[in-house]
This record gives structure tokens, sequence and C-alpha cells, in this order.
């Protein structure tokens, strides 16, 4: 049943982008915005009030579709209000690791004030949270389009521009390395007798802190480098680190890897929406064939890593993220080629 549940939350959020991308025409961005955001304080309100297997499913859709929603909101604003800053994209991405962050913390902390109901009382802090987000949507002042640019909001000429495409690779395979290492991190470490389960847990953790600091690196001082050579650096270290912490068995060892995963990967997905900023400005659907595109990467990785999990082992199925993030490499080298022959 979890599994149905998570891929329902996924469904929601791939269909978000698209939801995303035509609702403002109609009803305009603050309206739109409200709309969608408003279906995770509804989804939250259904988990905890029902077992019904079916409206769970409903609930989990509901969040999926308020997360797209509301990262295509929240990086179509910031990308427009920057002029495309790899900095504020990469701040906007480091309070998402906080709250993810904190999201275990809250549940333990719950269940430990009120015992095994705590997890309701988690939800109910989330949808408090959730409707104050939507008092805070309603107060923002915010352009909407024009009739020119409400024209250009359908318009998909961007899809026939090879840079696009080299960027779509770049989010799709770095998404199908973040999600499969979140997914799988505790369980490899334990199935493989490598750690125990409280310091895998740990590690999981120390994954997100380490994710935490690089993207407040990144808004600190990735203006300060061409795009493109954040882009190697953080593409090259982020698979480096994660060959070491393949093939280390030492637990000093895995913990420098993990934090140096953290680091590596935390700039890349904000570096890489403001690399597309230039589309996104012109052609506002790009942001939502962007996030489908990546969207299907951190569905169909894990279900590949699985897969092979099953049939080889779990070593294997881990050692194919490792191909994922190389042709994220050969994504970025064949787009700075791209940029120096134009």
């Amino acid at each position: 049943m979890s599994g149905s549940l998570l891929s329902s939350h996924y469904v929601g959020n791939l269909l978000a982008s698209f939801f995303a991308g035509v609702l403002p025409i109609y009803l305009g961005r603050k309206k739109a915005v409200i709309l969608m955001s408003s279906f995770v304080t509804a989804g939250f309100l259904l988990m905890i009030t029902t077992g019904n297997p079916f409206l769970l499913l409903v609930s989990f859709f509901f969040t999926g579709l308020s997360r797209g929603s509301i990262s295509n909101f929240n990086n179509s604003v910031v990308n427009e209000i920057s002029n495309s800053s790899s900095a504020a994209l990469s701040f906007l991405h480091s309070i998402f690791a906080i709250g993810a962050l904190l999201a275990p913390y809250l549940v333990i902390g719950s269940v430990r004030l009120i015992g095994e109901n705590g997890w309701r009382l988690a939800g109910v802090v989330i949808i408090v949270l959730t409707a104050l987000s939507l008092i805070f949507f309603s107060r923002m002042k915010l352009t909407e389009a024009s009739a020119e640019k409400k024209k250009k909001v359908v318009s998909y000429e961007f899809m026939k521009k090879k840079t696009f495409w080299l960027l779509a690779g770049l989010l799709f395979f770095y998404l199908c390395g973040e999600s499969t290492i979140n997914g799988w991190l505790v369980k490899y470490f334990v199935d493989s007798g490598i750690l125990t389960i409280a310091y895998s847990q740990f590690l999981a953790s120390l994954l997100w802190i380490g994710v935490l600091v690089g993207r407040l690196i990144v808004s600190a001082i990735g203006e300060r480098f061409k795009r493109i050579h954040v882009l190697y650096v953080l593409a090259f270290a982020t698979t480096f680190f994660f060959i070491v912490l393949l093939a280390s068995r030492n637990q000093v060892m895995i913990t420098f890897a993990i934090l140096g995963l953290g680091l590596s990967m935390a700039g890349i997905y904000p570096t890489t929406i403001a690399a597309t900023g230039g589309f996104i400005k012109e052609y506002p659907m790009a942001m939502e064939i962007l996030l489908v595109l990546g969207g299907i990467g951190s569905i169909v990785m894990p279900t590949i890593t699985g897969a092979l999990s099953d049939q080889f082992g779990i070593f294997y199925g881990m050692a194919a993220i490792g191909v994922a993030l190389t042709i994220m490499i050969l994504c970025v080298f064949l787009y700075d080629r791209d940029q120096r022959t134009a």
C-alpha cells in the first residue's frame, strides 16, 4: 500500500506541472497558486481523519498536486524577480532543505509527546502551517501576464531548441540520482550489513544537513563563478562522492562521503533551473515541461534500482545510480559545448 501511496503523490506532482502552466491564464497567478496550494491542506486533513485506502490515495494525490504547483510557482517567481540568479534559487531551495530536515523530528517529537497517535498531531501542525501559507500567498503582490505573454504561455517553441533538452536531460539524470539516494540509502546500509539502522538514519539526516549547507554556500558565492563551471564541479563531485560511498565499508569514510555528497548535490538543481531562466521567462510552459521530465526521472530510477536489487542484489541496484550520474556529467559537457558553438 505504501508504494501505491507514493505513486499517487508523484502522479499528482506530475499533473500539477501542467495545471500550474494553464490555470494562471484563466484565474490569474495569485488565484491559481492559492487554489493549487489548498490541496495539501485538504490532503493532510484526509490523512488524519480516515483509514480508507481509496481516500488515502486521494489525500496523497492532493499533496502531490500542491507540491508540484508550489515548486513551479516559487521557482518561476524567484527566477523572474532575481533575473535568473542561481544564488537566489539556491537560497530558495535551502529553505526546502530546512523543512525536509525538520519534518522527521516533528513526527518523532509528536510521537514521544502523546504516543502512537503522535503522527496525527504532526499532521495537525502541517495543516496549520499550510493554511498559513495560503494567507501568505494571498497577500503577495504579483504582476499578471499580458495578452502577448499569455499567448507565449501555451507555446512550445522552446522544445525545438537543443539547449533546453540538454538542460532537461541534466535535471532528469540528477533527479534520478537524488530521489534514489534519498529513498534507498538507509535500506542499502542495513540490508548490506554495513551499518546499524540507527547510524543509517543519522546519515540520512546528515545528507540533508550537507544539502542545506551546500545550498547556502552556492547562494552566498555561486554568482562569483560561471554557471557552467559550477555545474562541472558539482556534477563531478557528486559522482566522485557516490563512488566513494559505494566502495566503502568503513564507517568514517562513509560518513565523509555522505557529507560530501550532500554538499555537492545541493547546487545542481537550482543552478540548472537558473540556466533555463531565459526559456522560463519567454515561454512559461518551459518550467512545467522541465519539472515533468525531472519528475519522471525521480519515479523511474527508484523502480529500476528496486528491480535490479531483486534480481542481482542491492549493491548492483545502487550501482545503477552511478550510471545515471555519469550521464549527468555527459549532459553538462554537451551543454557546455552547445554554449561555446552558439
